[in-house]
């Protein structure tokens, strides 16, 4: 989930590739792959929480009001990807709107007023074959918890480009649906060839006055259903077979996009918003040897419910839906999630 348009604060972390980090391996208990060991008595925990943003801390409230004294461990990225958000105006209770970072400040402080223990780490192992699960923080920390709240969320898949860098937060996103408000009545474009590239270019035709759809391949790779609506969008102009070469624009923001097409010819779109929708990366490798993912790597949840695979194990935000992706539905998950576990923890005495 993304729910963003992107500041350039490298505090938060939001450049690092997920995929391909070695932190996310399998449990050793008395060492890591990075040759640290884990040193002195594992800290025991009721209710352990991985990750924050809008479902973990959520979740966080929710179990600490519920008395099972909640550990949470914030990540790469504390308060999650919408503290590299500039405006949020869709969020219920803010009428004014406010900003991604000052909204995740004010749920953190209220998760802390109830007492949460709100701590800086990264899981970077674990061990969920049976309870107490076995969390390894920063390679060196053990912490055994009877029960486990999943909230590391969904990175969004980018081109890699400078440019594109260079513009998140001024004209460049991963998320129509949060930001194409900003661009009503302008021209943007979107990139990607699947169902989630049609959808934000449909989105966004309903606002904006025009929309590019850049498309590596001669082909749509969405559904028919998609492809058909995409298509008989008046203003919507598909342009098959174009890559982005580069997002140009000044101190403003994106003024305009290069794309290349495959015989090598270059063509300058007129824009001031770029959005990106090739795809989110779960962030679950470190759980994959234990918890049942679906073929993207999503973790699973069982009916309506946040419970996994495995009892006592819990997943809310965006690591569990790759349908909707928004600060409020990755919220309410995280409600879900706490009140999953105090009543698992109820069932054992353990509240």
């Amino acid at each position: 989930m993304v729910y963003f348009l992107e500041l350039k604060l490298s505090y938060f972390c939001y450049n690092i590739n997920f995929k391909t980090m070695s932190i996310f391996n399998t449990f050793n208990p008395s060492s890591t792959q990075s040759g640290a060991s884990i040193s002195g008595e594992a800290e025991k925990v009721k209710c352990l929480i991985v990750g924050s943003g809008p479902a973990g801390y959520t979740a966080a409230i929710y179990a600490a009001r519920a008395n099972i004294s909640p550990v949470m461990y914030e990540g790469l990225q504390p308060g999650g990807q919408l503290t590299t958000t500039t405006e949020v105006e869709n969020f219920p209770g803010y009428p004014q709107g406010i900003t991604g970072p000052e909204m995740m400040e004010d749920l953190k402080k209220q998760a802390q007023r109830f007492s949460t223990d709100v701590r800086f780490g990264i899981a970077t192992s674990v061990d969920l074959s049976k309870r107490p699960f076995k969390v390894v923080i920063d390679d060196n920390k053990l912490i055994e918890a009877q029960s486990l709240i999943i909230a590391t969320g969904a990175t969004a898949k980018y081109l890699g480009l400078d440019s594109e860098e260079k513009f998140k937060g001024s004209g460049v996103s991963a998320c129509a649906t949060c930001d194409g408000f900003f661009y009503k009545g302008q021209d943007v474009a979107v990139v990607g060839g699947g169902d989630t590239a049609c959808e934000e270019a449909l989105y966004l035709a309903g606002l904006c006055k025009k929309v590019y759809l850049i498309v590596r391949k001669n082909f749509l790779r969405a559904s028919k259903v998609m492809q058909d609506r995409v298509m008989n969008a008046p203003n919507v102009e598909v342009l098959f077979e174009h890559v982005t070469h580069e997002i140009v624009g000044d101190m403003s923001g994106v003024n305009g996009v290069i794309v290349k097409k495959n015989n090598g010819e270059t063509r300058t779109l007129a824009i001031t918003g770029f959005f990106v929708a090739i795809g989110h990366q779960p962030n679950t490798d470190i759980f994959k040897n234990f918890i049942e993912l679906d073929e993207v790597g999503y973790i699973k949840t069982i009916g309506k419910s946040s419970k996994t695979n495995i009892e006592g194990v819990f997943a809310c935000g965006d690591v569990q839906d790759s349908t909707y992706r928004q600060a409020i539905t990755a919220a309410g998950s995280g409600c879900m999630a706490a009140i999953d576990a105090e009543r698992f923890l109820g069932e054992f005495g353990e509240v």
